[in-house]
């Protein structure tokens, strides 16, 4: 699944993509979820803006896509949420679903070195105030 347009009950719909997780969104959440990638925290069908993202690392900015044969059909309307999301400040990653099945080490080693390569998130200029 990519991007979705968020229905006025955003909280539910993204726990309805969630328990609907194609194979290849379950395996690549295996190798994403409990910090087990380089210590980065995913979330997965989080809502971000007008759309919900497939695996997002708020702290890094960096979105993880996962595209199924039906995007073929709408490479403008993905490009057109990546411009979006990007507008946003965060990088968007893409990937095959079939690639993801195939080969979900080097998927996860090119998500670990895309992080590798991101500068380190900066702290809130509010951060440590008032303690």
């Amino acid at each position: 699944m990519t991007l979705h347009r968020i229905p006025p009950d955003q909280t539910a719909f993204a726990r309805k993509l969630r328990a609907e997780a194609t194979d290849a969104e379950r395996r690549l959440w295996t190798g994403l979820r409990g910090r087990q990638l380089g210590g980065f925290r995913f979330r997965r069908q989080h809502p971000l803006g007008p759309y919900i993202v497939d695996f997002v690392c708020l702290d890094a900015g960096l979105i993880v896509e996962l595209d199924g044969g039906q995007h073929a059909s709408q490479a403008q309307s993905d490009e057109n949420r990546t411009h979006a999301l990007n507008r946003l400040g965060f990088r968007v990653l893409r990937y095959w679903n079939d690639q993801v099945l195939r080969e979900t080490g080097a998927v996860l080693a090119d998500i670990l070195a895309r992080l590798s390569e991101l500068p380190p998130p900066q702290p809130s200029p509010c951060e440590g105030e008032g303690e």
